[in-house]
């Protein structure tokens, strides 16, 4: 691994781990699942703003490339 990855690593709150030790594990899947689609509209809707002439399929394609960068 880069070891400028380790520079963005952050650790879980120990507070916020208690509540996902709760959790089932279907739980915490759709938790990060619905982290993920947020992040995606987020990042889709900044995209349209500022790249107004953009298609939809250029849109998507540049959320694909950052998320999976």
């Amino acid at each position: 691994m880069n070891p400028a990855h380790f520079e963005r690593l952050e650790v879980i709150d120990d507070d916020i781990a208690a509540i996902l030790r709760t959790k089932s594990s279907i739980e915490r899947l759709r938790m990060a699942n619905e982290a993920n689609k947020t992040a995606r509209a987020r990042l889709a809707g900044h995209l349209k703003t500022t790249n107004p002439a953009w298609s939809e399929e250029e849109i998507q394609a540049e959320v694909a490339r950052r998320m999976l960068h």
